[in-house]
């Protein structure tokens, strides 16, 4: 256990600053890791269905959805925190951060592709309906609620893998990075999509290792 510089308790996965890997998935192990691959696993036919290889598009979508489970992890982290009189252990700043660097991933790719006035309308249902579910998820199963939002997080580092060989292809322009972006992440002045791509997947591998390593440590403690 470590004391960072606030007065908090650290009690989080070492994989917060660690290297994190590409290829990497974890394998179900129990019920709840089963049902929550398979919850994923459902959602993610229906987006490739849908986007098939709008990429831009779907990841206008997919970001809106994740980043739920951090907003609504740390918020369920800081009850229980007050109902328990006891430190966070670290847990919500690491999950509010998520959350919001998921929501910069969304600000940038509405800048790259515009979502339609349809595509609009599957954000707010997606966003109410799964952030509903999600919370009663996490209510009912903290650890099962962290363990979908990692194998959300793995759908998504496919997602942006595939639209980095769509770019490196030639299928989808390699358009100049946002401004925004560019600032964001500290890129090089003439950084391009696939610079901000590369980027955005990266924070995705370090969410998709937390949230793991959070259900980890939840299931140790059971």
């Amino acid at each position: 256990m470590q004391i960072n510089e606030h007065g908090h308790v650290i009690d989080i996965p070492e994989v917060v600053t660690r290297e994190h890997q590409l290829e990497y998935h974890h394998r179900p192990k129990g019920i709840g890791d089963h049902i929550a691959h398979g919850l994923v696993k459902f959602a993610a036919f229906f987006a490739d269905a849908f986007f098939a290889n709008r990429y831009g598009h779907r990841a206008v979508v997919l970001e809106t959805v994740a980043a739920v489970p951090g907003m609504v992890g740390g918020m369920m982290q800081h009850f229980r925190s007050l109902r328990h009189l006891e430190q966070d252990r670290g847990w919500i700043h690491v999950l509010l951060s998520e959350a919001e660097n998921e929501r910069m991933h969304l600000m940038v790719f509405t800048r790259i592709a515009r979502p339609t006035m349809f595509e609009r309308l599957i954000i707010v249902a997606a966003q109410m309906v799964f952030g509903l579910s999600y919370f009663l998820i996490y209510v009912l199963s903290t650890r099962t609620a962290h363990r979908l939002a990692g194998y959300l997080e793995e759908e998504a580092i496919e997602s942006y893998t595939s639209y980095l060989k769509g770019v490196a292809a030639g299928t989808h322009k390699n358009v100049p990075a946002p401004d925004f972006a560019i600032h964001y992440w500290s890129l090089s002045p003439d950084a391009r999509l696939y610079d901000v791509i590369v980027a955005t997947r990266q924070d995705e591998m370090m969410h998709r290792d937390i949230n793991h390593g959070l259900a980890d440590k939840l299931r140790q403690h059971q």
